[in-house]
């Protein structure tokens, strides 16, 4: 399968979170490609946003059968939520349960006025009523297929198709 630019993807997204910022958006990427995305959608859109991160791990329905895959990372949100649209970026959508998880800390810090998910790649195998308003491409994977998303030491962006017989909802 050929998997397409991560850095194409992630351009396409930044243009059209552009077209969404309004004077009261702020931007929160989830640990850890979310965050990766975050910084490069700051640094091209030349406004200066309101901005935070968030490792919702410790939020997922599912961690005591997951358990953590890193160190969680505290989340750091210095600004008021409360009446924000808030762009929610994160890498890879698979079932729903990290985006879930991430609205449910970020409802913790308040109340925002909007809630828009902007991910790299949507792969399809949603399990619960959440979807991506924006997102870089679509595609659809087999259950023992994950795409992964590392950073080099430049910061470019590069995808990996991995196969596995023990697959863990992501």
């Amino acid at each position: 399968m050929q998997l397409p630019n991560p850095e194409q993807l992630l351009n396409d997204i930044t243009n059209k979170i552009k077209m969404q910022l309004q004077t009261d958006t702020a931007i929160i990427g989830i640990h850890r490609g979310g965050v990766w995305m975050m910084q490069h959608v700051l640094e091209n859109i030349n406004q200066d946003v309101p901005y935070g991160t968030m490792d919702a791990a410790l939020y997922r329905d599912d961690f005591a059968q997951r358990g953590l895959k890193n160190s969680p990372q505290p989340a750091d949100i210095p600004f008021d939520v409360n009446g924000k649209h808030i762009i929610l970026i994160d890498d890879i959508f698979y079932t729903g349960r990290t985006t879930r998880a991430a609205m449910n800390e970020l409802f913790d810090y308040g109340r925002p006025a909007s809630v828009t998910l902007a991910v790299l790649i949507n792969r399809g195998g949603a399990q619960l009523p959440i979807t991506p308003q924006i997102q870089g491409a679509s595609l659809l994977l087999k259950p023992n297929q994950t795409l992964k998303l590392s950073q080099d030491t430049q910061g470019a962006l590069q995808l990996a198709l991995e196969n596995s017989e023990d697959n863990k909802n992501a």
